[in-house]
C-alpha cells in the first residue's frame, strides 16, 4: 500500500474548488492525451492550457485498448503509443511541464498496475494530485480500490447517468477530489446537444455527495460549457480539445480560451 505524501493531493484539488466557490466560478477541466501530438508539443499544450485558465488538467495515459474512448481519443492514444509514450513517460511529461494547476492522472487500470507498487508516490512526486481509473467500478476489486484510495493521490470516481442513487452515495463516499459525472452513455466524443436528463442527474449526485460535481462527455462549445456551468461545479472538455491539438497546440490553446470565456459567462 502506498504511503501518503506529506503534502497531499487533496489539499491542492480541494483548495482549487474552494477558491472557485468563493469566487462563484465554475471549474474548467481539460483532458489531454499524454504525448499527443508528440512529447514536446504535449509539454507546450499543458503549459498553454494553464495559461488559458484551466482549473484541473486530466492527463490521459495512452492505452492499446481504450474501450471507453471515441475515435478522436483512440487515434490520439495510438499516435502517442507509436511515439513511445508510456505511463513513466507520462509522469516525465507532467514533471517537465511544472504546472501549478492541479493534475489528475487519467488511466485504464492495466498501465497503473504494470508500473509497480510505488507508482502512486512517483506520480505525486512528478506533480500529479489525483488519479482516475476508467475501468475500475465501485466494488470490482476492493483491495485495489483501497490501495488507490489510501495513497497520496485523490481517487476521482466516475458516475454514470444510469447509476442508482444508493450507488452514487457509495461512490462519493469512496472518492476524492471531485465526482466526474458522465453526461451520457457510450464512448467519448463531441455532441451537438446536452442530454435532457442532465439537470436531474446533477441534482441527484449533489444530494448524496459533498464533493464537487464536474460533467464531461460531449461538451465541445462555449455555449455547452455555459449551460453545464449553470448546473454543475465544473465542466470537462476532452475530445474537442484533442481534435484541436491534432491541428496545432496554438489551435488547442485558442479553443481552450473560448471555452473558458463561455464558462465564465454562465
Amino acid at each position: 500500500m502506498a504511503s501518503a505524501s506529506p503534502t497531499t493531493s487533496s489539499d491542492v484539488i480541494a483548495q482549487r474548488f474552494d477558491r472557485l466557490r468563493r469566487e462563484d466560478r465554475r471549474a474548467l477541466v481539460f483532458y489531454v492525451t499524454a504525448g499527443h501530438p508528440d512529447f514536446e508539443a504535449s509539454v507546450a499544450l499543458l503549459q498553454g492550457l494553464e495559461a488559458a485558465g484551466a482549473d484541473v488538467i486530466e492527463v490521459g495515459v495512452p492505452f492499446s485498448d481504450p474501450m471507453a474512448d471515441g475515435p478522436v481519443i483512440q487515434a490520439s492514444s495510438q499516435r502517442a503509443l507509436d511515439g513511445g509514450m508510456s505511463l513513466d513517460r507520462t509522469l516525465e511529461l507532467i514533471s517537465r511541464a511544472r504546472l501549478t494547476t492541479p493534475v489528475v492522472l487519467f488511466s485504464y487500470l492495466n498501465p497503473v498496475l504494470a508500473a509497480g507498487h510505488d507508482v502512486l508516490q512517483r506520480a505525486a512526486d512528478a506533480g500529479t494530485h489525483g488519479i482516475l481509473i476508467t475501468d475500475l467500478p465501485l466494488g470490482a476489486d476492493a483491495a485495489r480500490e483501497e490501495w488507490l484510495g489510501s495513497g497520496p493521490l485523490d481517487f476521482v470516481r466516475l458516475v454514470a447517468p444510469t447509476t442508482p442513487v444508493t450507488r452514487m452515495r457509495e461512490i462519493a463516499r469512496h472518492g476524492g477530489g471531485f465526482i466526474y459525472l458522465i453526461s451520457r452513455l457510450g464512448v467519448t466524443g463531441a455532441r451537438q446537444e446536452l442530454p435532457s436528463q442532465l439537470p436531474d442527474t446533477v441534482a441527484q449526485v449533489r444530494a448524496v455527495s459533498p464533493l464537487p460535481v464536474c460533467v464531461g462527455f460531449g461538451i465541445s462549445t462555449p455555449e455547452q460549457a455555459a449551460a453545464v456551468g449553470r448546473l454543475a461545479d465544473g465542466v470537462v472538455v476532452g475530445s474537442a480539445l484533442v481534435a484541436a491539438a491534432d491541428r496545432s497546440v496554438d489551435d488547442a490553446v485558442r479553443f481552450a480560451g473560448r471555452i473558458r470565456a463561455g464558462l465564465d459567462a454562465a
